[in-house]
């Protein structure tokens, strides 16, 4: 049973719970949380406050307890952060979590679910603040870094906690159950099932999108009753650490031991995530980032279930098109945001050497490629409004990247380096995009992390759907893109992307973008190709997360 803040919590906050059940079950529109920073809905103050609240931690120690210090963090603004943060040795990290985990079990899924909302609520309370973060730490635009960093994530956390509690509470607590004996009398028995957690888990975090990717494995481990130690990456540690903050005052208070959250940010050189997920204690792993160390963590955290979401190769396929400067807009975007720095950003992009139809006739490849590229060149151009929407690079491997992909091809739309008007010493680049033929697979055939496009000159349609099919089954992807006024040859594309299991986007030419989905009703990734074994939020991303296990007895 429920009791006292508990049972007063899943009260609070049962409407909203209610509300999210319902948006995953009808998979319409529905968010919970503002994603427009207006003082008309937040007050006059808010950015304000946010903002020096974020700031009040700059080259101080972390109010987070811990005697021994690390201070990792580099902004891609080039602003001094200098914040300090508890550093806590693997076995500390893990027994105060194994202590903490029999009372967060014994609490009933309602129990859980009332905190973990409320978590969630204080949180978006803290929104200005934690969007500083978000900016600060990534290289994100404000913007940018609000929705996606905040609202976004919000979301996605409030997500996985319905489809963590739908399974849960799928299953009654307790049956009676009565079986005929012939005449005698029936044999009967009272059963009840215990929803029981994996243990404790570990969440790795990635420098891109810190709380978005986070936040739907902390909060559905959480919910479900695991322990969580929250493992951020060394460059963006700020905004975990807000978020392990809020979440052990909220456990506190409801009358928890705070230890089911813990902050474990890394020393240079300390390879925490390899050591914490391999240790037996461990029972779960969420990790967000590259290929390589998401396979290292499949292959060698096999104590826990291992939930990743890598990196692929994500794509678009142009056939014809109704809307020919829609379609470039629309492209020209999905490029520039955030500077390509995300994991869902279109990579290859397939174009027929013989050109396409449009209203106005057919265009050719070079043709094609200049509308792509105009599209993008004005978007990016002036460096005041360029920066609102490509934000700052993330690291120095974005711009190797760069430097290489000029010579791999001929550059259509050249990168250049932009001065951001209010923070001098970021590191700024617009988009880089570069011709390709087909027969150039060793190049577009694998990831370019950042803002590099490669357009494909291939035979025709029939082939870029197969170099499409080929490439993702090879590195896998999470969004592919189709423009064609062909019903036939939309089939034919989007058979062949659930071959693949990739999400497709068909035609998108207004304010919907392939690199962009939305909670409750887009699902992202699929689990069901190399660049995620997992989707952000189903019901296989939450069930394993704990068992049922019963007991009975005769009534």
């Amino acid at each position: 049973m429920m009791v006292g803040m508990t049972a007063d919590l899943f009260a609070t906050h049962s409407d909203k719970l209610d509300a999210a059940l319902t948006a995953i079950r009808e998979r319409g529109y529905w968010s919970a949380y503002p994603e427009s920073p207006s003082p008309r809905v937040w007050g006059e103050t808010a950015a304000a406050d946010g903002k020096a609240a974020f700031e009040a931690y700059h080259n101080g120690d972390f109010p987070l307890e811990g005697t021994e210090r690390v201070a990792t963090e580099t902004s891609p603004f080039g602003v001094d952060l200098g914040i300090r943060y508890p550093h806590l040795d693997v076995d500390t990290l893990i027994s105060r979590g194994q202590e903490a985990l029999p009372a967060w079990r014994a609490a009933t899924p309602q129990a859980r679910a009332g905190v973990t909302l409320e978590i969630l609520d204080r949180l978006a309370k803290n929104t200005f603040e934690l969007a500083n973060a978000v900016q600060f730490t990534t290289g994100q635009a404000f913007v940018m870094a609000f929705q996606a960093g905040t609202a976004h994530a919000f979301d996605r956390a409030l997500e996985a906690v319905a489809y963590a509690y739908a399974e849960m509470t799928r299953h009654p607590a307790t049956a009676e159950w009565e079986k005929p004996a012939g005449k005698g009398d029936p044999l009967r028995m009272t059963k009840t099932f215990h929803v029981v957690p994996r243990g404790l888990a570990l969440v790795v975090g990635c420098n891109t999108f810190p709380t978005w990717n986070s936040y739907p494995g902390l909060f559905a481990s959480l919910v479900t009753g695991n322990p969580v130690i929250v493992k951020p990456h060394p460059r963006a540690i700020a905004p975990l650490a807000i978020t392990v903050r809020v979440a052990r005052e909220v456990l506190a208070e409801a009358g928890f031991d705070p230890n089911l959250v813990q902050l474990a940010p890394e020393a240079p050189g300390e390879k925490l995530a390899s050591v914490l997920a391999t240790r037996p204690e461990v029972k779960i792993v969420d990790f967000t980032g590259s290929t390589e160390y998401g396979d290292w963590l499949e292959a060698n955290a096999t104590q826990a279930v291992v939930y990743t979401e890598k990196a692929g190769v994500n794509t678009i396929i142009i056939d014809s098109t109704d809307d020919f400067a829609g379609m470039c807009r629309n492209i020209a975007f999905t490029l520039s945001l955030y500077s390509g720095q995300m994991c869902t950003t279109s990579q290859n992009i397939y174009i027929p050497r013989d050109g396409i139809s449009t209203p106005d006739g057919v265009k050719t490849f070079d043709e094609v490629a200049a509308g792509i590229a105009g599209a993008t060149a004005k978007l990016t151009g002036d460096p005041a409004r360029a920066v609102e929407l490509i934000g700052a690079i993330v690291n120095d491997g974005v711009i190797g990247r760069l430097d290489l992909a000029r010579k791999v091809g001929e550059v259509v739309l050249d990168s250049v380096a932009h001065t951001h008007p209010d923070f001098p010493d970021a590191v700024v680049r617009t988009p880089l995009i570069v011709k390709l033929d087909a027969a150039d697979e060793d190049t577009y055939g694998t990831e370019w992390f950042g803002p590099i496009s490669f357009l494909i000159a291939t035979g025709g349609t029939t082939e870029s759907v197969d170099l499409f099919a080929k490439t993702v089954e090879a590195k896998g992807a999470l969004t592919a893109g189709v423009y064609s006024t062909d019903e036939d040859v939309l089939r034919v594309v989007e058979e062949a992307s659930i071959e693949v299991g990739v999400h497709l986007s068909i035609n998108l030419t207004g304010g919907v973008f392939v690199n962009q989905s939305a909670a409750y009703s887009d699902f992202h990734a699929s689990g069901a190709n190399r660049a995620a074994n997992s989707a952000l939020t189903d019901g296989a991303y939450v069930s394993n997360r704990f068992r049922i296990v019963q007991s009975r007895r005769h009534s």
